[in-house]
């Protein structure tokens, strides 16, 4: 199939982030709070992706996709970043209590694949930038995710695992998926320190 002008293929980390039981949480609020407390949300989280060199895609919900890996051909950073990332945000938000009063929790997916790059797009903030099947695997892994943990697939265990220690999880079938995929937990700081300290 012909490469359309303006657009690249490229290996891509991304990310995706929510707020768990979002929807109880504002359930009771007025639209002035929900939306007081997500563009609270999404300001603090757009902060650490930028930190990490990542593009916010878009915003979906309570969700943030976010996209690593577009300045460099290196694939190994991108995901680590990315990883990185979803670490440093759920450490950014705990305990906080966005819009003044709603303490919350969050999950992550990220997934590592290959996806057709808009360039024009990536440039003009993010919106519409990256297309492939990687962006619905990182969607469902952040579903799949227990609270305040940051999930990832095989491809970015493989190229990250020098930058982070994972905890190996029963591989699972997604929904849309028909075979299964390996998954691990990215382990947070202080327990990543531990495993490294008692590794050979």
């Amino acid at each position: 199939m012909a490469v359309m002008a303006g657009v690249r293929r490229q290996t891509v980390s991304v990310l995706f982030v929510d707020i768990v039981g979002f929807t109880t949480l504002v359930d009771e609020l007025d639209c002035a709070d929900v939306r007081a407390l997500q563009m609270d949300y999404f300001a603090q989280v757009s902060a650490v992706v930028r930190e990490h060199g990542g593009i916010v895609e878009k915003y979906v919900g309570d969700a943030v996709m976010a996209v690593f890996g577009l300045s460099s051909r290196r694939p190994e950073g991108g995901a680590a970043a990315a990883v990185g990332c979803g670490l440093a945000i759920q450490e950014a938000l705990s305990g906080v209590r966005l819009a003044g009063r709603h303490e919350i929790s969050t999950r992550a997916g990220v997934a590592t694949g290959e996806v057709m790059v808009d360039v024009a797009a990536a440039q003009d903030g993010g919106f519409g930038m990256v297309s492939g099947s990687v962006v619905t695997t990182a969607a469902r892994l952040q579903a799949y995710a227990p609270h305040d943990t940051v999930v990832v697939d095989g491809q970015t265990q493989s190229y990250s695992h020098a930058a982070v220690a994972y905890q190996e999880l029963p591989p699972a079938v997604l929904t849309g998926r028909a075979r299964p995929v390996d998954l691990f937990r990215a382990l947070p700081l202080d327990a990543r320190t531990c495993v490294l300290a008692h590794q050979p």
